[in-house]
């Protein structure tokens, strides 16, 4: 996946490094996803599987290497941040919705104020992304009035409205009770059937199965493997992912 660019590819990463201090949190990655493209990031907690989809979406800095969306490489100039910030939606473990907002008004907050759409377009659009993620009736309500599931559902219509050309997910059901679950990743599902390009970091294992092109197991700051999925979990060549793998498929 390194080296030679995709043709077509939405993101790429070469040899990019980060350190907290002297920890050195990632080891030279190299990752490439193509435009229509699901990937999924799993490994143990303190992998760096997180790490590295901050650092796509430039919550996180790296200090060495190349980080590239859409071809634009990602640099400290806010100006860059900002065009990849517009084309990179982010779903968080944590909802991260404003509690003294509707729900309506969460979601039409960024095409606004990023997009420049007016109070009607962005309404529209709202209620549109609010069907898809089968909460239409939900608008006008405040987060606190909402399940988990439905204030993650909520979070991900949001990153739709800003109409991304790539989805970031960061254990976005690990905060869920387990009933709750399933309603996120049938959202998640319908949108890569829908050719979404999407990185998402879980450990949902038949959610990968279903879903992903390819995988990636982290331990360590580092990719220790990758490869489709079936491939990784019938016949993991690394001890580090088998261990990791018959750990994860007990639960």
């Amino acid at each position: 996946m390194g080296g030679q660019l995709m043709p077509d590819a939405v993101i790429e990463l070469v040899n990019v490094n980060k350190w907290y201090g002297t920890f050195h949190a990632l080891k030279d990655i190299n990752l490439e996803v193509g435009s229509g493209e699901k990937v999924v990031i799993c490994g143990p907690s303190g992998s760096g599987k997180s790490t590295v989809v901050r650092c796509i979406n430039q919550l996180e800095r790296h200090q060495k290497g190349t980080i590239r969306i859409d071809g634009v490489e990602l640099t400290d100039d806010p100006k860059s941040v900002a065009t990849i910030r517009s084309e990179v939606g982010m779903v968080f473990q944590q909802f991260n919705l404003f509690p003294h907002l509707t729900v309506l008004e969460n979601l039409t907050l960024g095409p606004i104020k990023a997009r420049g759409l007016s109070r009607k377009e962005a309404e529209e659009r709202a209620r549109h992304y609010l069907e898809r993620v089968h909460i239409p009736d939900q608008a006008e309500k405040h987060p606190i009035q909402l399940s988990g599931g439905q204030q993650q559902r909520v979070a991900i219509a949001r990153s739709l409205c800003m109409e991304p050309r790539v989805l970031l997910f960061d254990e976005p059901t690990s905060a869920l009770d387990p009933e709750m679950i399933s309603e996120v990743l049938d959202v998640m599902v319908d949108l890569a059937e829908d050719g979404m390009t999407m990185v998402v970091v879980t450990h949902e294992m038949g959610f990968a199965r279903k879903v992903a092109d390819n995988m990636i197991f982290m331990d360590d700051g580092e990719t220790v493997e990758r490869g489709k999925p079936e491939d990784l979990f019938t016949n993991p060549r690394s001890e580090r992912c088998r261990k990791f793998l018959s750990q994860i498929l007990q639960h």
